[in-house]
């Protein structure tokens, strides 16, 4: 699997850590920035991951930011994406098996390194199938389309 990531500057860190561990574990990996830990506003790198995504360029994709919430406002304002915030094991799994989410965003100063690592994993771990919450994500695209 393909696996697009991008940050701004406060996560820079955490993304280059968490480049090193998706390539330990056999995943590609897509970097869509920043390239170091000058300031950059994370909307245009939420952007860029999105629209790999949709283009096809890559499966999945990892968002972070100081917080991880600006990330996935910013990926969530892209038709036809759907990200989630994730800080915990369980909120990871569910957002694939339950969600379908393209994107997981991540919260650097929020979780070390060592959580968001298992946070990544976790996420990229699960495979979406269909089952009740099916009818929930077509409803949540539904609104998308309609407003």
């Amino acid at each position: 699997m393909k696996v697009g990531i991008g940050a701004d500057n406060n996560a820079y860190v955490l993304k280059e850590f968490i480049k090193t561990v998706l390539a330990s574990h056999g995943y590609d990996v897509e970097d869509y920035g920043c390239y170091s830990e000058d300031s950059i506003d994370y909307p245009g790198i939420a952007e860029k991951v999105s629209n790999g995504i949709l283009a096809g360029e890559v499966q999945k994709g990892i968002l972070l930011c100081g917080t991880g919430i600006g990330m996935a406002m910013a990926a969530n304002k892209i038709k036809g994406i759907r990200a989630a915030q994730v800080h915990d094991v369980y909120s990871a799994k569910r957002a694939e098996l339950s969600n379908n989410a393209h994107i997981i965003t991540i919260g650097s100063k929020v979780v070390g390194q060592d959580l968001a690592a298992e946070l990544v994993l976790t996420f990229l771990g699960q495979h979406f199938v269909e089952s009740p919450s099916s009818k929930k994500i077509a409803q949540v695209m539904e609104l998308e389309n309609r407003c």
